[in-house]
């Protein structure tokens, strides 16, 4: 019994190795899939939170809240549908208004000290909106910049730009003119830049230098990418110094050049063109 089992196993055809064909590659039909939601079709409408973001509402991932929580309606309707998408002559309202796409506006400020960076603040206390005068389109500030620190601010209503300018992932340069309390020795500048743990992760400095002549060793100019919250107060802090001045003179490639303390600008097309250009990079 035992033989023909063995007999009846051995009379099968054994697969030789490597003898497997592959199946032929269909040929592509030429026709776009409409099915696959990364298909690109250029049907001139735009995704619901991109429109949201365009018109100054919030960010796209903030749009995307809002949605959600089913306070969106396109034409009457209320959309909850994640990837859904308006038409130019679609009416879309978010609290109760009608949103229209507003044009893209781009500023830049030298900001001054005693403004806060909020759109709106519970306390009365004065914010770089104050200083826009009658600017009629509604801007925010692209990143913060705390109450006693002064320079160079951004303001738009692009909610994709401010979005890829504050991400971590196109590590945006921003370098800052610091006094501090005291002399800062050598010591503490290749700690800035061999970098240290702070309280939210660790951090570094791209660039730590003594100011001007380095004669004044209380003067630091430090360049780096981080978006942390006071993370340049906080770095002095941690190394035992007290921040006197905190000025920012660069941010993403511009400066304040020309810009008076409160004083604001639009951007040039030209420097709009390289911000966009300069966060491209997926």
């Amino acid at each position: 019994m035992e033989n023909r089992k063995r007999n009846k196993n051995n009379d099968k055809p054994k697969r030789k190795a490597g003898n497997y064909k592959k199946a032929p590659l269909r040929k592509p039909s030429g026709k776009k899939s409409t099915n696959n939601p990364h298909t690109k079709a250029n049907d001139g409408k735009t995704r619901l939170n991109k429109f949201l973001a365009n018109a100054g509402i919030c960010s796209r991932r903030e749009a995307d809240t809002l949605i959600k929580a089913g306070v969106v309606s396109v034409n009457g309707k209320v959309i909850t549908e994640m990837g859904f998408k308006v038409a130019p002559e679609d009416k879309v309202s978010y609290g109760g208004e009608t949103i229209r796409s507003e044009k893209k506006v781009y500023l830049l400020m030298n900001k001054p000290k005693d403004f806060i960076t909020t759109l709106d603040d519970p306390f009365g206390r004065r914010t770089v909106l104050d200083l826009l005068g009658r600017l009629k389109i509604r801007v925010y500030p692209v990143g913060r910049l705390d109450r006693a620190t002064t320079g160079v601010l951004m303001l738009t209503n692009d909610g994709d730009l401010t979005k890829k300018l504050t991400h971590p992932k196109f590590g945006v340069k921003k370098i800052y003119h610091v006094t501090l309390d005291k002399n800062v020795p050598q010591a503490a500048i290749n700690h800035l830049l061999e970098g240290f743990e702070l309280e939210d992760g660790f951090t570094k400095a791209d660039v730590a230098v003594h100011s001007g002549d380095g004669k004044d060793r209380k003067q630091i100019g430090i360049e780096l990418h981080s978006g942390k919250n006071r993370i340049i107060r906080r770095m002095f802090e941690h190394l035992g110094f007290k921040v006197v001045k905190l000025d920012r003179v660069y941010f993403a490639g511009l400066t304040k050049k020309d810009l008076s303390r409160g004083q604001w600008r639009f951007l040039s097309e030209k420097e709009v063109g390289m911000l966009q250009m300069n966060t491209t990079a997926e």
